[in-house]
């Protein structure tokens, strides 16, 4: 144990959140198989699992899966739809009670953030953590506990695993625990990464962060190959940015149970999507300055075009004739099944 402080990241990963939400809501769930996604209903085609709880997860059901094959693998599940605004409040929630213990707290999503502190013992800092947003939100949560975002963020799957629910990932114990690991294992080394890697004869963690420095540039990129042998050793970042995140864009994508294949009919719907999406932004107090349109084919191609506005704006005809001006600039010779309006903000 150390005796003085030492700077310390740790990484708060809310469990099975949107689930959990639901349940916190209606409490005659607790216990059951609860699949969130979609409009909640597994009859209609083109809807997604968003998450499901650990109860569905038993049964196979995982994010991402289409609800009909959720159904089939679970019938029992309760599904319900996606709520973003409830989402939105118990993430709320949660960040406020971590900034209550007065470090910096970096948001990375609804269910997750980092929190910097620099302590004797980082594990009772993250036991409080769980303590206090259990507490105030009847929400639970794993903490990661390493030196670098990278590991703390890592460590945080062993923490999930453990009945403590927190682990740490530091220079002390990194390769002991995952030098002989597969390099798929890493924070952000997907299969297809994993694959060229392999290629190279880098199959683990110890093989990359021992690997030549210049062939990983050669292979991957002056500035990614090193930084994959950096990731392998523990990664380096440390630094914690509070401030809230402002974001950058807006969209709003709707995948359709029919393919849409009349030209007047997409233009209505890019019409729809446009309005929608600039009423919500003009409630945050913010102007687009550019519109895209996101078009989704049947057969899953997809395309992305942006149009500059000539000024920061507000109006609606403005907004919905530059969409539609993008929109034209496709050529749209097959069945459409998803359409999206992005806006860039000011």
């Amino acid at each position: 144990m150390a005796t003085e402080p030492e700077p310390w990241i740790l990484h708060v990963d809310l469990d099975q959140f949107l689930a959990a939400v639901e349940v916190r809501r209606r409490p005659e769930l607790r216990g059951l198989p609860v699949v969130v996604g979609g409009e909640g209903d597994p009859t209609r085609a083109r809807q997604v699992v968003a998450t499901a709880s650990y109860e569905a997860r038993s049964f196979g059901v995982h994010s991402g899966m289409p609800l009909r094959l959720a159904h089939r693998k679970c019938p029992e599940a309760v599904f319900l739809p996606s709520d973003h605004p409830a989402y939105d409040a118990a993430s709320a929630e949660v960040m406020t009670v971590l900034r209550g213990f007065g470090y910096p707290v970096e948001v990375w999503g609804w269910d997750e953030a980092v929190l910097g502190a620099t302590v004797i013992d980082p594990e009772a800092l993250a036991q409080s953590i769980r303590t206090a947003v259990v507490g105030a939100t009847e929400l639970t949560c794993a903490v990661g506990i390493g030196e670098t975002k990278e590991r703390a963020k890592m460590a945080t799957g062993f923490a999930k695993a453990s009945a403590e629910k927190v682990f740490r990932l530091s220079s002390a114990n990194w390769m002991s625990i995952m030098g002989e690991r597969p390099v798929t294992e890493l924070w952000g080394v997907g299969k297809r990464t994993g694959t060229r890697l392999h290629a190279l004869g880098l199959v683990t963690v110890l093989d990359l962060a021992t690997a030549d420095r210049e062939a990983l540039a050669a292979a991957f990129g002056p500035t990614i190959g090193p930084g994959l042998r950096a990731l392998a050793r523990g990664g380096t970042a440390r630094t914690v940015v509070a401030e809230e995140r402002v974001a950058k864009s807006h969209s709003r994508q709707v995948t359709y149970p029919r393919d849409l294949v009349d030209e007047a009919q997409i233009r209505e719907q890019i019409v729809i999507l446009a309005r929608e999406l600039l009423g919500q932004v003009v409630d945050e107090g913010r102007l687009p300055t550019h519109v895209g349109v996101i078009v989704r084919t049947s057969s899953f191609f997809t395309r992305t075009r942006t149009g500059k506005l000539a000024t920061p704006t507000a109006d609606t005809e403005v907004v919905t004739a530059k969409a539609l001006e993008v929109l034209g600039r496709f050529e749209l010779t097959r069945p459409v099944r998803l359409l999206g309006v992005r806006l860039d903000l000011a």
